[in-house]
């Protein structure tokens, strides 16, 4: 038996329809789930990278006073150990100085800027430093790098430093104190 092909196409035709107007209505139900759930999802990940960051920011800051700290030491050995190169180079005799002078330069400019070999018959040059090293934490970028270091003379005692005639020690003029706990100008 055959059944008639009409309402058979019919019911067809209006599952079709049916199925269609369905699919309309979940699909703008699904995107107004979606853009919710991008909502959410947006606000999470504001809320983790705000997170990540204010445990970075401070770890950034950190490494970079560390850095700062380490530049000082090493800026610190550098000048000292061509103060105590330049103290052994008067005591044997490579460098002419007074009966009255401590055999320490005059300034921090001596160690760079070179003195008289006093046993060379041609008066080379001594270099000490080929570049005074800046204070790394000295605030002002543009003062010259003999500037930024307190200067400490032979004839001052340790804990009350002051300039004199020479330069027997050098230490930072920049205020607080390191990650140690020590004041900068102590170092």
């Amino acid at each position: 038996m055959t059944s008639p092909s009409f309402p058979l196409t019919f019911r067809l035709t209006s599952a079709r329809q049916s199925y269609a107007g369905n699919c309309v209505g979940a699909g703008r139900a699904l995107l107004r789930a979606v853009r919710g759930f991008m909502l959410v999802e947006l606000l999470v990940t504001v809320t983790i990278v705000a997170v990540l960051a204010s445990i970075a920011l401070p770890l950034a800051e950190l490494a970079v006073r560390r850095q700062k700290e380490q530049a000082l030491h090493a800026a610190l050995r550098q000048i000292r150990s061509a103060i105590d190169t330049y103290k052994l180079a008067g005591d044997q005799g490579a460098i002419r100085k007074r009966a009255d002078q401590s055999g320490y330069p005059d300034s921090l400019d001596a160690l760079e800027g070179g003195v008289d070999d006093a046993r060379s018959p041609e008066r080379a040059k001594m270099y000490f430093l080929r570049r005074l090293p800046r204070d790394p934490l000295y605030p002002d970028a543009q003062a010259p790098a003999a500037d930024t270091w307190g200067k400490r003379s032979y004839a001052s005692p340790p804990d009350a430093p002051r300039e004199g005639t020479d330069v027997y020690d050098v230490y930072s003029l920049a205020p607080g104190a390191g990650l140690n706990g020590v004041p900068y100008n102590e170092w």
